[in-house]
């Protein structure tokens, strides 16, 4: 059966060349691929009460971590997500993550997550890395639609959206069930043609 549509972005336009590094508009930060020498930071964010309190995962060990990150590899090969790490653009010192946690290519559609390490907050870090890899999505790859989820109780990531340009469209109510139980899940977007974030102005 012939659709009546084509895709938005035509499959293999990410698998047919290897994961880009992508740098920050004021060229403070650059996200990259994960390498297996980040396991035991990555390992360790995941002993960081914060990440821990919104997070699904549970890490326990660097086999743990290693195995993550070359899963990350196969998500990007088989196009269903793609994974970041952030660092300093100078120095490389580790910072946070941020990713397109699923994708519909077909759709022109992905979800976007991020976390920053203990150390990194309070620096912009995760609004300046959300939006350097939306405006990468959205602009370059030409997904249309960029969505994010968080708990209606985690502030923080309200503010971080908002900075980067993802609109507030609603709750779902009961939506995701974390450690403490069910929690209604705010959700923002940003989509072709959207106004400038904030963050990646000035």
């Amino acid at each position: 059966m012939s659709l009546l549509i084509a895709p938005v972005v035509p499959a293999g336009s990410l698998s047919s060349s290897v994961q880009p590094s992508l740098l920050s508009s004021d060229e403070g930060l650059l996200l990259r691929p994960w390498a297996v020498e980040d396991a035991v930071v990555l390992q360790g964010a995941f002993q960081d009460a914060t990440i821990r309190r919104w997070s699904m995962r549970r890490m326990t060990s660097r086999a743990e971590a290693e195995e993550w990150i070359a899963a990350a590899g196969r998500q990007w090969q088989e196009e269903r997500g793609a994974q970041w790490v952030v660092t300093h653009a100078v120095g490389g010192e580790l910072l946070g993550r941020v990713a397109l946690r699923w994708m519909d290519l077909f759709q022109g559609l992905a979800e976007c997550a991020y976390w920053v390490l203990p150390h990194a907050r309070g620096y912009g870090v995760a609004p300046r890395s959300l939006t350097t890899l939306s405006d990468w999505a959205l602009k370059e790859v030409d997904f249309h639609r960029l969505e994010l989820a968080h708990s209606d109780r985690n502030e923080a990531s309200c503010r971080v959206a908002d900075k980067a340009g993802f609109t507030f469209e609603g709750v779902r109510r009961s939506a995701l069930r974390h450690a403490d139980g069910w929690h209604d899940m705010h959700l923002h977007a940003r989509i072709q043609g959207d106004a400038e974030p904030l963050s990646g102005k000035g």
